[in-house]
């Protein structure tokens, strides 16, 4: 398989801090890939970086050969990459369809199409979301504000879909909804990353798996049983017990 996504000897600094140190990773064409980590390990750093968001890094970050900061945001760009970030606020009243229109902004020269459309009820009707489509986005839940904003990054057609912490303020029911659609996303071909506190989630939807720690990120694809366990122990310095749930790998504080 492909390796889309190269990063080769990746560094950088907040002043004196330095929070990543030669990083060397690659990302797999058509994965749904996560990186998991404690707060504050790094991980919204290298998501910031692969996100075009962050450009003063020392090393070199790659996809499909082309360098990230040379990759422009636009309908002609070398490979189209959606992302969607932990934070975002507007206290506009737009509705639910406004918002995920801006998503379809670089495929309209002038106005919106009836294409523009369909592609916003379609993606509302597959998160179960059209009864929302009027709502003002400020009266929304914190959970439909999210999923909106997932929705108006995927009606951009991303080749390659990068999501931080995308099940935050999100119930179960959603959680796995979310989770259920960008592994759906990666079977159709969809390149997606994904940063994530939970490993369980992670392990139960995830086909790769990386681990933020010590300024590296570790490929723990081939990591198992009890090195896993010892791993996962010292990153979150919890006491961890494994179980098997539906022939995956789950870890639960010891009581």
């Amino acid at each position: 398989m492909k390796q889309l996504i190269h990063i080769n000897d990746l560094s950088f600094s907040y002043g004196k801090e330095i929070v990543l140190d030669k990083v060397n990773a690659s990302f797999e064409q058509g994965k749904l890939s996560i990186i998991l980590g404690r707060n504050g390990s790094g991980k919204s750093t290298m998501f910031n970086i692969l996100a075009g968001l962050e450009k003063k890094y020392e090393g070199s970050v790659s996809f499909d050969g082309q360098e990230r900061r040379m990759i422009k945001p636009g309908k002609e760009q070398h490979i189209r990459i959606g992302f969607l970030n932990q934070f975002h606020q507007t206290t506009f009243p737009f509705t639910v369809k406004e918002v995920i229109l801006t998503g379809r902004a670089s495929f309209a020269k002038f106005s919106p199409s009836e294409q523009d459309f369909e592609e916003v009820e379609g993606i509302l009707s597959r998160f179960g979301l059209s009864h929302l489509i009027n709502k003002p986005y400020t009266s929304l839940s914190g959970g439909e504000r999210q999923l909106v904003l997932l929705c108006r990054v995927l009606v951009q057609k991303p080749e390659v879909l990068m999501l931080d912490e995308p099940t935050n303020h999100l119930d179960l029911h959603y959680q796995v909804a979310v989770l259920k659609c960008i592994k759906q996303l990666a079977q159709e071909g969809t390149t997606v990353l994904c940063v994530m506190h939970d490993p369980n989630l992670a392990f139960m939807y995830g086909e790769r798996f990386y681990l933020m720690q010590e300024k590296q990120l570790i490929d723990i694809q081939e990591v198992q049983g009890e090195e896993l366990h010892q791993l996962l122990e010292t990153t979150y310095q919890l006491p961890l017990h494994r179980i098997d749930n539906q022939g995956k790998t789950m870890f639960m504080p010891l009581i």
